[in-house]
């Protein structure tokens, strides 16, 4: 065997080699396990194979765009690998977006088939606007006449061929979620998400000794690196088709597993949940936390009460996953999103001129360079020039600090602070001040018009089960860490807060709570 061998059986360049090489390397070793059935790593890349060469029978070519809309699931998996084996491009869907958007993608990126559920595929034909979609593959029951069935792709017994080895090539069009305006398509290539697994587990330390939770949509960057990680890796992947907070638990203590991996909304319910107390979460080694700040009061209560290292992580669709976190062997900094992923770069950049560094401990906007970030918008050289510099700087709209000793610190997104009466308010740090507070469960900030001074900030307040505060004992609370202008001028407590497919809360969807009591 040669050196490079030796290296985990040598380094994959594209997302078509991993089901083969994970074969290869880890054989009969349990790859997932899902609510259909456990798969070893040879039964996937079996799966893989046939499904890639019904593909190429109904005519998927190289660099033809297929929308992928399935549940979590072993069908998913299968799909993704075998779209990207044969040089044709995934564009992931999430499972909870409905036609329009899906038809809105779909006709976006001009793609040629959309994979989904059997019973949604006579609602995306629906539009009578034209298409370029020629093929609709349907899983499941439902599938209407004149829809492939993809069992009946997947049952191919034909040779397979070798999998695309263009590194360069386009591997996914990554559709952002859509909380800052209209979806744009991020351009990645097979090199910028392979490489974006393979530093996530080092800097996590994922080894084929793990075995990893997660509720994350395949479809989703953080979901995806963490799927992907299973075939780079050789570890476990205990997949959830959709999030619960007692599943999770039961899944953490059944499997025994290593790693849990959530965004904060999904820490909040786990803490809230009435098994936790009777579940033995004692084989966790680590979490990871990413997609939104989250406050330090609950960042500690989830350290001491699942009895692990919390991890955070910061990413973007555009940079195919993650951008920065922390290495799990570094002491702990609760609070920051750690450093820069290697082979990548980060900086902070001043609000009115991105060409200046600001020094450590000033806030500007946290910029991102290097082979993960994507290479455009598809189809919107107007957006894909706002975002990327001629220096390949990538603007992340994110208002961020970097302290001395190179740690970024998070402190909102540039387009959802609010001015008041000339102050920049950033709803974040209201919103961990809030939080801090014994009752308070979630709380997400906002903005409100102010014929005086603009914007008012506004708090929208869940409450613990059992916790209870009025509003004005919050506001009193904010006084003791905040400074006047920064004080929410308004608190209304509520059931839920909006949240995109994703479970990112949406602030500029908190105006929807007016009226809407807890």
């Amino acid at each position: 065997m040669t050196i490079a061998e030796k290296r985990l059986g040598s380094h994959p360049s594209t997302l078509g080699q991993l089901p083969e090489r994970a074969a290869r390397l880890f054989g009969n070793r349990t790859a997932l396990h899902t609510t259909s059935g456990s798969f070893d790593f040879a039964e996937i890349d079996r799966r893989t194979t046939a499904f890639a060469v019904g593909l190429r029978s109904i005519d998927i070519r190289p660099g033809d765009r297929v929308v992928l809309q399935l549940p979590n699931g072993v069908d998913w998996i299968v799909a993704y690998y075998a779209i990207a084996r044969i040089g044709a491009t995934v564009v992931p869907a999430n499972i909870l977006l409905v036609s329009d958007e899906i038809r809105f993608m779909a006709n976006d990126c001009q793609a040629v088939a959309v994979i989904a559920p059997g019973d949604r595929i006579d609602a995306l034909r629906a539009s009578p606007a034209p298409s370029t979609v020629t093929q609709y593959i349907g899983v499941g029951p439902g599938c209407p006449p004149r829809c492939v069935r993809f069992s009946d792709l997947g049952s191919t017994t034909a040779d397979g061929h070798p999998a695309v080895d263009d590194p360069i090539q386009i591997a996914t069009i990554g559709y952002t979620s859509g909380t800052t305006g209209q979806p744009k398509g991020a351009l990645l290539t097979h090199r910028a998400i392979v490489l974006n697994t393979a530093m996530t587990a080092n800097m996590h330390a994922r080894t084929l000794h793990d075995t990893v939770v997660s509720a994350l949509p395949c479809s989703h960057v953080y979901g995806n690196i963490v799927m992907n990680g299973a075939f780079f890796c050789g570890y476990t992947l205990v997949l959830l088709e959709r999030f619960d907070a007692d599943a999770v638990l039961s899944a953490i203590d059944a499997y025994r597993a290593t790693l849990f991996e959530g965004v904060p909304t999904m820490y909040y319910y786990l803490l809230g949940a009435e098994g936790l107390g009777g579940k033995d979460l004692s084989s966790l080694t680590r979490c990871t936390v990413g997609g939104q700040t989250m406050p330090l009061p609950q960042m500690e209560e989830v350290e001491r009460r699942l009895g692990c290292p919390l991890v955070e992580l910061w990413g973007m669709t555009e940079i195919a996953g993650l951008g920065t976190t922390h290495p799990v062997y570094a002491p702990p900094r609760l609070g920051s999103i750690g450093q820069a992923l290697p082979f990548n770069e980060c900086r902070i950049a001043a609000l009115d001129d991105a060409r200046r560094m600001l020094p450590d401990g000033e806030s500007g906007e946290l910029m991102i360079r290097g082979p993960t970030v994507m290479q455009g918008y598809y189809g919107n050289s107007a957006a894909s020039g706002e975002t990327l510099r001629a220096d390949r700087w990538m603007h992340t709209g994110d208002i961020a600090y970097r302290d001395s000793d190179g740690y970024f610190y998070i402190l909102d997104r540039k387009k959802e602070m609010i001015i008041t009466a000339g102050y920049n308010i950033y709803p974040s740090e209201l919103e961990r001040v809030i939080a801090q507070h014994p009752a308070v469960a979630m709380v997400a900030v906002g903005g409100v018009p102010d014929a005086a001074k603009g914007e008012l900030a506004k708090a929208y307040v869940v409450l613990k089960a059992n916790g209870v505060v009025t509003a004005d004992e919050l506001i009193v609370h904010c006084r003791r860490h905040l400074a006047a202008y920064k004080v929410p001028k308004a608190i209304q407590f509520v059931r839920d807060l909006p949240k995109t497919s994703t479970g990112k809360i949406v602030r500029r969807d908190l105006r929807s709570l007016e009226g809407v009591n807890a």
